[in-house]
């Protein structure tokens, strides 16, 4: 129907000149009988066929005129953008990119469009690098044929280093060739310095609250060493009593700085294949006799078909020390009889699930948001290092450990942890 409207007008322009040309030669003929009539005739069909032609040739500027004016809107939205926006056509040419771009890349001056990536590296040296990893990043997005996000850096003349978060959009024709890929790459060098200044900041504030914590700890049993030495002083004679104390103290000092250096030192060069139910059934063994006393029952339920889907790839001894420490801690919170539930199960996912619920007093939840934290502690005589070392073992596992608790209903702490995956001493990648 548009088409056949199109061709009236056009036909409509045409007749109009045609008769404006044949009303031109009736005028010159006037003094012909009858002729006037004519003319006039011609007159009439002139104005119609002018009208319509005019009204089509004003139609087809406004639609050019609109057009050309949104284009124009585009472009200049698309140049003030501080932004990185690239076109490229499906054979990775480049076809258009805004003036952010071109001053990035330095490409003022020199005709980048129908060139690849290659052969702008060639054009400018300095940034052959960036263009050549670009090729690769675009496969990444043409092969996975969906919206890639990632980030790109690399040098600049001055010498700065830049940082981009990139977005890649491939767009594909009804065939499924390759039609065009869209680039958007948003500079967040600032942001990643922002952030790397936090992260210092955050470190110098941990080590600040481990120095302080330190030096409190260990000065309370340095008190209590010197009392004792001054008191063998005065009375000019030794005490096996005080002394026994004071190698106690010692001791108590020599744990805080080992459990420090614990901290501070990753130790996956010990790491080896061995079964987690094993591990947590020697734990299990070595609290027996605390929850006996106690009269605390485990009970345990293991949802593994065999040792060797409970496997994992880690230091032995570490994990043992992090259920040692949650079984001993279930122990404490009860205050009379009752069960401790110890739950192992696999997942689809290839991580293995450790779940241990006591039937405690609970932890209130002000005191839960703290639970971790170094030198916080809900015991009278502990360091508050315990959790705080065992979630950096469960960390350095690529693992998680999640606490949750509730007055009076007890505690539940849940560890997730990586299978061993078979022939391989890695870690699951998910």
């Amino acid at each position: 129907m548009i088409k056949n409207r199109e061709g009236v007008r056009k036909a409509a322009a045409v007749a109009g000149l045609l008769l404006l040309g044949v009303y031109t030669v009736f005028q010159t003929m006037a003094f012909f009988k009858g002729a006037y009539a004519l003319s006039s005739l011609i007159k009439d069909s002139l104005l119609v066929g002018i009208t319509a032609g005019t009204f089509y040739l004003l139609h087809k500027r406004s639609v050019y005129t609109q057009v050309s004016d949104e284009q124009y809107q585009l472009a200049t939205l698309i140049n003030s953008m501080p932004d990185f926006i690239c076109f490229k056509d499906g054979a990775g040419k480049w076809v258009a990119v805004n003036d952010f771009g071109r001053e990035l890349y330095h490409l003022k001056g020199i005709d980048y469009r129908g060139k690849t990536d290659a052969e702008l590296g060639e054009l400018v040296p300095f940034f052959q690098a960036a263009f050549l990893h670009c090729i690769s990043s675009d496969e990444e997005a043409w092969r996975k044929k969906e919206k890639v996000r990632m980030e790109e850096a690399f040098e600049i003349p001055n010498g700065e280093v830049k940082t981009f978060d990139v977005i890649k959009v491939p767009v594909f024709f009804d065939d499924g060739s390759r039609k065009a890929l869209i680039t958007i790459g948003r500079d967040i060098t600032q942001q990643k310095l922002a952030e790397a200044l936090l992260i210092k900041k955050e470190k110098l504030s941990v080590v600040g609250e481990l120095a302080a914590g330190i030096a409190h700890e260990i000065r309370n049993p340095l008190t209590s060493i010197k009392g004792f030495v001054q008191l063998m002083k005065e009375t000019d004679r030794s005490a096996v009593g005080y002394a026994n104390i004071m190698l106690d103290e010692l001791e108590r000092i020599n744990g805080i700085v080992s459990e420090m250096l614990l901290l501070s030192k990753p130790e996956s060069e010990h790491f080896r294949v061995f079964s987690l139910t094993e591990a947590a059934k020697y734990v299990m063994s070595l609290t027996s006799h605390e929850a006996l006393l106690k009269n605390i029952d485990f009970l345990y339920d293991e949802q593994t078909n065999n040792a060797s889907v409970s496997s994992v790839y880690g230091n032995k001894n570490h994990l043992i020390q992090v259920l040692l420490n949650v079984f001993k801690n279930a122990i404490e919170a009860m205050d009379k009889p009752g069960n401790i539930y110890i739950t192992i199960k696999t997942a689809q996912d290839e991580h293995i699930f450790i779940e241990v619920r006591d039937e405690g007093v609970g932890i209130s939840k002000d005191r839960l948001e703290h639970i971790g934290e170094p030198f916080f502690t809900l015991k009278e005589k502990g360091m508050g290092l315990g959790l705080t070392i065992s979630s950096k073992i469960i960390h350095d596992h690529h693992g998680t450990l999640q606490i949750e608790s509730e007055q009076k209903k007890g505690t539940i702490v849940k560890i997730r942890l990586p299978l061993y995956v078979e022939d391989t001493a890695v870690f699951a990648s998910k």
